[in-house]
């Protein structure tokens, strides 16, 4: 059995997500997915350091609200707030994400 996928497999899942994106799109759904696709995918655009201290917990109101474990970390990301969102905002739909509020 072929573990890997092929280039046409891959093409097909790509295309796949390109018209659920269009689907999710003409229902008006499709700016708030972006927001929770941040959430997903929070440990991939922060990178390993900052996802092992803190763990997007949910999307609102355009608003991500992510877990730190003291007012320490709270205070250190807040300071890098503008660099995170501008990560956030490169990706397919993280510009529904305008605010980011650091909970302990």
């Amino acid at each position: 059995m072929n573990v890997t996928a092929s280039k046409k497999d891959k093409k097909s899942v790509s295309h796949l997500g390109s018209l659920l994106d269009q689907i999710l799109s003409q229902f008006g759904l499709s700016y708030k997915l972006g927001g929770w696709r941040v959430v997903m995918n929070w440990p991939n655009i922060v990178g390993d350091k900052i996802a092992s201290v803190s763990r997007a917990l949910r999307y609102e109101n355009d608003t991500l609200l992510v877990s730190v474990p003291d007012s320490v970390w709270r205070q250190q990301l807040s300071l890098e707030v503008d660099i995170i969102l501008e990560k956030i905002h490169a990706l397919p739909g993280g510009k529904a994400v305008k605010r980011i509020h650091f909970v302990s």
